[in-house]
């Protein structure tokens, strides 16, 4: 890592009237700090001389309703250039450069003589700061009643937002105005969603904006630790955002104990969008690695025993019977439903198939007991992690799995009984690692048990960061399902290689499913924080194929459909990054169309180099991307609802060098809704002087290899003329 670190140090003496700004490296940004009339510390940043937020508030109410936002004087400032660059284990890039004007400023309170510092970091493309409590006599123990910050927008911007919520992030984004934002929003979706606590006139972060400027802004939180997650209340009126914390059962926010320090709260900004994507701020907010041995660590694809249960033509459990008991009941003598997926044979079909065409893994639900009671029951003890069902031979398919050189991925359902979870990790992990396993998915479905505590509090926070504390000790990598979401902790943990945390591809099996600008928002959005688990790859996209060969009808009923076209389901495995990428659907569905098959077996999960070649939210994406260690690229194009006629520049290739161009487009007839699987394939000589002039379909996408042309190919393959 190369540094360069200049500082400032003073101690002032005037504690009233104190104003303090710095400018970004690149002075495009500038924040302004103030300590007003009341001993309060304002902040203001503006970008190209536009303001983003103006006066916003900092501080706290703490324990008994204690005051700590005012009365505030100033100990010291202390402002600090840094300069460095690190590479990460995984990622979009190669290495990412870590380049900021930092001010730290101290306050202390008169009437209680406490201290709180404020530690701002200006990037070229935004702003974090974050709250340190120092370790302090008078200070040790405390609880945070609630966080004041506050973001006050200039404007009545348009907003990408999902209601403010506890418990799930599972929504379809709504598009409106600041002030037309309505809690109750989440009635008009789909009713599939179980929302445990409302927020009125709340968001979620990450929130994308855009102002009537053209700015794209975008609020989030980075290295969420020991802390809740922070939503926003929307003021209407003023377009003030302030920071609401997911709280405990009794109301409480936070209980911490000095020295703390406080997630950073995140400002990014551009007059082009594609910037916001390409930002390594809150990656570079994040602590360095905690692992110094990551050899382990693989970005993988693979494929699953998944799909299949989404759509209905199989089952997690078992057995029809409910109201088996986990310990005390005799698996072998329950009858079987005859539709359990997660058999052995099944198991092996899998296996089979992924090894034939070169994936590196093999997800496996409903393996272990506990399925026939599992959701929405609230009950404590529900799964135990290492017990199999009757049908299913772990040593036979630990060995099996290993004479074909793929690796089985271990699912861990905890149906929200998290204390069932935690006292059975060690034991879990020891039962994975002695068979095998190095990944696994745990999913957190259902109200959380203890009572009281919600997914996105204090309480569960702590256990999804001990959980990738964890798995990194017992040498397993990590996929969350419907955990907090995510803060670019991935940095500090490179084994937890993704989460969901936000509405996936298997709503579109059994709800009224995903619109089709969808994945042109979840860049600006959920991916803002990290990697997201979307599960692309659905060949199948009509539901009603499988009304004929499902059992039973209480899935996929008939209409539903993934909203998007072929090409575009191939073109999401670049648009929606992840180092752990799902080749979602069923064998059979890639079986029927292995020309298209072709790009998921080929498109790379680890990156050298990441170009956003254009981007509007809710509209349209383009990326390219260049593989780890080769000379190989890989473009997705999106759409939403609307055809588009996309130009895509390839001036990031080598120049002199010529590559075969490999198009998997929708065919002139493709439409999302009446005609989604239609596509065509075509291959072209290109070089760096090529510009690809490429048709998307109503709510669809293009994807594209490019890889370098051998001799054959240059006599085989003719020349690109757009």
């Amino acid at each position: 890592m190369k540094k360069i670190f200049s500082t400032i140090s003073l101690i002032l003496i005037v504690m009233l009237g104190y104003s303090q700004s710095i400018q970004s490296l690149s002075k495009e940004f500038t924040l302004q700090t103030e300590l007003n009339s009341t001993g309060s510390l304002l902040y203001s940043l503006s970008y190209k001389n536009q303001n983003l937020v103006t006066k916003g508030r900092t501080g706290f109410v703490l324990s008994n309703n204690e005051n700590f936002n005012s009365n505030f004087s100033i100990v010291k400032w202390d402002t600090l250039t840094h300069r460095s660059s690190w590479q990460p284990v995984w990622g979009e890039v190669k290495e990412i450069k870590n380049q900021y004007r930092e001010l730290a400023i101290t306050l202390q309170q008169k009437s209680t003589n406490r201290i709180l510092l404020i530690r701002f970091r200006l990037f070229d493309d935004g702003l974090g700061f974050r709250y340190e409590f120092p370790q302090q006599s008078n200070l040790q123990h405390f609880v945070v009643k609630d966080e004041l910050t506050s973001f006050p927008l200039s404007g009545n911007h348009k907003a990408f937002w999902i209601p403010g919520d506890y418990d799930t992030n599972e929504y379809i984004y709504s598009t409106t105005l600041l002030s037309e934002i309505d809690e109750n929003n989440r009635s008009k979706q789909a009713d599939e969603i179980s929302t445990r606590v409302a927020i009125p006139n709340a968001v979620q972060t990450p929130l994308q904006l855009k102002s009537k400027e053209e700015l794209y802004i975008n609020i989030h939180e980075a290295a969420l630790v020991n802390y809740p997650a922070m939503n926003l209340e929307v003021n209407k009126q003023t377009f003030e955002l302030k920071a609401h914390l997911v709280p405990d059962a009794i109301g409480n926010k936070a209980y911490l104990q000095t020295p703390y320090n406080t997630p950073w709260r995140t400002i990014l900004a551009s007059d082009d969008a594609r910037e916001l994507i390409a930002s390594k701020t809150i990656l570079n907010l994040n602590e360095p690695s905690t692992l110094e041995n990551t050899s382990w660590i693989k970005p993988q694809k693979y494929v699953g025993i998944w799909w299949e249960m989404h759509v209905g033509t199989g089952t997690w459990h078992y057995s029809d019977q409910t109201n088996l008991q986990l310990d005390k009941t005799d698996w072998k003598s329950i009858k079987p439903n005859g539709r359990h997926a997660a058999n052995t044979q099944n198991t092996k079909r899998y296996i089979d198939f992924a090894a034939q065409h070169g994936f590196d893994g093999v997800l496996v639900e409903g393996w272990n007991v506990g399925w026939e009671d599992w959701f929405g029951q609230w009950k404590e003890n529900v799964f135990d992690f290492i017990t199999p069902y009757p049908d299913f031979d772990v040593k036979a398919l630990q060995e099996y799995a290993k004479s074909k050189n793929v690796k089985l991925i271990m699912h861990h359902e905890t149906s929200g009984s998290v204390t069932n979870y935690e006292r059975r990790m060690d034991e879990a992990y020891q039962f994975m690692k002695q068979n095998g396993y190095d990944a696994v998915k745990t999913g957190y479905v259902g109200k959380i048990i203890p009572r009281g505590e919600h997914h996105d509090g204090q309480w569960m926070v702590n256990h999804y960061n001990r959980v990738a504390q964890k798995t990194a000790d017992y040498q397993i990598m990590l996929d969350a399902h419907e955990p907090v979401r995510p803060t670019g902790l991935h940095r500090t943990y490179p084994n937890w290689l993704a989460c969901e945390a936000a509405r996936g591809n298997e709503f579109n099996a059994w709800s009224i499913g995903n619109p089709p600008e969808h994945e042109t928002i979840l860049p600006f959005t959920r991916l803002i924080g990290g990697p997201m688990d979307y599960t692309p790859g659905i060949f199948e996209i009509k539901m009603d194929y499988y009304v004929s060969q499902r059992p039973f009808n209480n899935q996929s009923p008939n209409g539903f459909q993934v909203h998007t076209t072929l090409a575009k389901q191939l073109a999401l495995y670049v648009t929606l990054y992840s180092p752990l990428q799902m080749a979602a659907d069923i064998p059979d569905a890639y079986k029927k169309r292995l020309d298209a098959f072709q790009f998921i077996k080929d498109v790379a999960v680890d990156w050298d180099d990441t170009r956003v070649i254009e981007a509007e939210p809710g509209d349209y994406l383009t990326i390219a991307r260049k593989a780890k260690g080769k000379d190989n690229w890989f473009i997705g194009a999106i759409t939403d609802e609307y055809k588009r006629t996309s130009a895509i520049k390839l001036d990031f290739l080598d120049k002199g060098k010529t590559y075969v161009a490999t198009l998997y487009q929708d065919a002139e007839t493709a439409d999302w809704k009446n005609n989604p699987m239609a596509y065509k394939i075509e291959k072209f000589i290109v070089n760096s002087s090529t510009i690809l002039k490429v048709n998307l379909a109503n709510g669809g996408g293009v994807a594209v290899s490019i890889m370098p042309a051998s001799t054959n190919d240059l006599k085989q393959v003719k020349k690109y003329k757009k």
